[in-house]
């Protein structure tokens, strides 16, 4: 654990420079058909945001009837959101299956394993950052610290605008503030003025098309796609369908 902190401390030394600010928009990821039996991976997404010195967003999708995975460990914070498919996690000694919509938080340093034991091709993204400031690096106290959100788990909040399931915010290594909320918005609703936050967001769209408004350009988005909005960019989701939507923010 000690050697890891000092590794650490020296990769912020030597951290190349990603100048390239990554904007807000739609990304979208279509695995290729020929390949489901395998392992794919792409990048969606990398740069800089206000606050992360480095951002990437990877999809990756793996096949049935696959071997499994190595063990991975990132110095830098990783969030794996699940689009389609069941997800089996292997963190530390804690094992758990997660379905679409699901998230896990990793902290730096921490073992995982990511394995498709399902019948059919698990696609999930793989979100990484690093932050602009020195993070907190006090490995022992963060002993412990990632954990997966499975939304069953969590109370929902209803009324006449639809749903939600979220986190109370607080602070990680890499962030001042992570916030994490499942919504489900109703048809039929008129169309709310957008709102501009402190935070930026990235949000995943799990069932119907959405409208989403990005610093005033009008953008759609299908089920499976994500979209980035950066800090202080005017925001609004809308339903792009008469059946409403539902969609995982996580917000940084």
């Amino acid at each position: 654990m000690r050697f890891f902190l000092l590794f650490c401390v020296g990769v912020w030394t030597f951290l190349p420079a990603f100048s390239q600010a990554v904007p807000s928009n739609v990304y979208a990821y279509s695995p290729s058909p020929g390949k489901q039996a395998g392992y794919q991976e792409q990048t969606l997404l990398e740069g800089t945001t206000r606050d992360f010195s480095h951002f990437i967003v990877q999809a990756i999708t793996i096949g049935t009837d696959q071997p499994a995975q190595s063990t991975q460990q990132f110095d830098e914070e990783v969030v794996l959101l699940i689009r389609a498919g069941e997800l089996t996690l292997t963190l530390g000694n804690k094992h758990k299956t997660l379905g679409p919509g699901s998230l896990v938080l990793i902290m730096p340093g921490d073992d995982y394993r990511v394995d498709n034991q399902a019948t059919q091709p698990l696609t999930y993204y793989q979100m990484r950052y690093t932050s602009n400031e020195m993070p907190d690096l006090d490995l022992y106290r963060l002993l412990g610290g990632s954990f997966w959100v499975d939304w069953q788990d969590i109370a929902s909040n209803t009324d006449s605008k639809g749903s939600n399931r979220r986190l109370v915010p607080y602070p990680t290594v890499m962030s001042n503030r992570i916030a994490m909320q499942l919504t489900t918005v109703n048809p039929g609703l008129g169309k709310e003025p957008p709102q501009t936050h402190r935070s930026a967001e990235l949000l995943l769209v799990l069932d119907h098309p959405v409208e989403a408004h990005l610093g005033g350009t009008m953008k759609k988005a299908q089920a499976g796609d994500l979209i980035f909005i950066e800090s202080e960019i005017a925001r609004a989701i809308y339903p792009g369908s008469a059946q409403g939507c539902t969609y995982l923010s996580f917000q940084f």
